[in-house]
């Protein structure tokens, strides 16, 4: 194997990169939160651009719905129900040999998160739930490291990048998260594969931009993409003012230190798991049941909506106030990311 800059020559051709632009890529680390559809992208991109050190983090494993998009795995990965983050490991050492890849299988809570970022260079966004980003945002500006958040829904995304001290972090732009149910999932809207890509390589682009060590071209946008209608825009947020913020402008870490985000225990004898996310919060039954109902099961009275996804053996029960019994299982990973998957938070 060429462990020399030969493999990456048309990269390093490139002027926004060159040679020394190729030394400092291979001299960093790049955290990737989530290994999912912008994850899997990500990642893979990285490893074929020669980072030298990717840390990738997931709380999930491979199930059949991800390969339409997912484009690190396969059936193989399916049958043997792997963590995605081992499935992803796997094949990103078979694509480049010379990249160190460090595995975590690890729902990213307030206890761990410090330790998961702790020396990385870059952190990108590949997660599917605001409360992670949230609590990434937390970490990202007490650590003082750059990240790249995005999102992508059916056939749009957006993507944001905060270099923490010069730019608005994600709480100057939105305060506190969408409550749940108000914002759509790809289990409700879905998704398709060129938003995702699109999405996952201009993540990269403005990566790439700060491990060569051109800070200086990191605007501070929100690009807002639309494949289907053909549509790039940029948000220009140089009006907020990132002083009068809690978090980048003041010391409030309220993910970061456990103050918000949402609560779950295990249901002793009823093989079940209760999350109850931080906040008042008030369901709408009527448009949930709405958004839902192509997707299981769903009965609803006044004061509670039963949901079995049809892709799950798992029942959840919802409440008023926010709150969901999911039954069917005690692992408090499983349950989180079904809540996240279909309700959004």
């Amino acid at each position: 194997m060429d462990t020399g800059l030969s493999r990456y020559r048309k990269q390093t051709l490139f002027a926004g990169i060159g040679d020394a632009g190729q030394h400092l890529l291979r001299t960093s680390c790049a955290v990737v939160v989530g290994c999912g559809a912008l994850g899997s992208v990500i990642a893979e991109s990285l490893a074929r651009a020669g980072i030298g050190r990717l840390r990738l983090i997931d709380r999930d494993f491979v199930e059949l719905s991800n390969l339409q998009r997912q484009v690190l795995y396969d059936e193989t990965d399916v049958a043997e129900r792997l963590p995605k983050a081992v499935a992803a490991a796997r094949k990103l050492e078979r694509i480049n040999s010379d990249v160190v890849i460090e595995p975590h299988v690890a729902d990213l809570s307030a206890g761990n998160i410090l330790e998961l970022l702790r020396g990385a260079d870059v952190i990108l966004d590949g997660t599917d739930n605001f409360e992670t980003r949230f609590l990434v945002n937390d970490a990202a500006v007490e650590l003082g490291i750059p990240w790249v958040h995005a999102g992508c829904v059916g056939s749009h995304g957006q993507i944001m990048t905060i270099l923490p001290g010069q730019t608005p972090c994600l709480r100057c732009l939105m305060p506190s998260p969408p409550p749940p149910g108000g914002s759509e999932t790809c289990d409700t809207a879905g998704v398709i594969g060129p938003a995702v890509n699109i999405v996952a390589s201009l993540q990269v682009v403005d990566a790439l931009k700060i491990l060569t060590g051109q800070r200086e071209l990191i605007q501070p946008v929100l690009s807002i993409v639309d494949v289907w209608t053909g549509s790039l825009r940029q948000m220009q947020l140089g009006g907020l003012n990132p002083s009068q913020c809690p978090c980048c402008g003041g010391t409030e870490r309220l993910w970061l230190h456990g103050q918000q985000g949402s609560q779950s225990v295990i249901l002793c004898g009823r093989n079940s798991v209760q999350i109850a996310p931080a906040g008042a919060v008030q369901f709408d039954f009527t448009s949930l049941a709405n958004r839902l109902a192509s997707l299981g099961a769903v009965k609803a009275n006044p004061f509670l909506l039963t949901f079995r996804p049809s892709d799950s053996n798992c029942e959840m029960t919802l409440f008023r106030d926010g709150r969901a019994i999911i039954g069917g299982t005690e692992d408090l990973s499983e349950a989180r990311s079904l809540y996240a998957r279909y309700i959004g938070v």
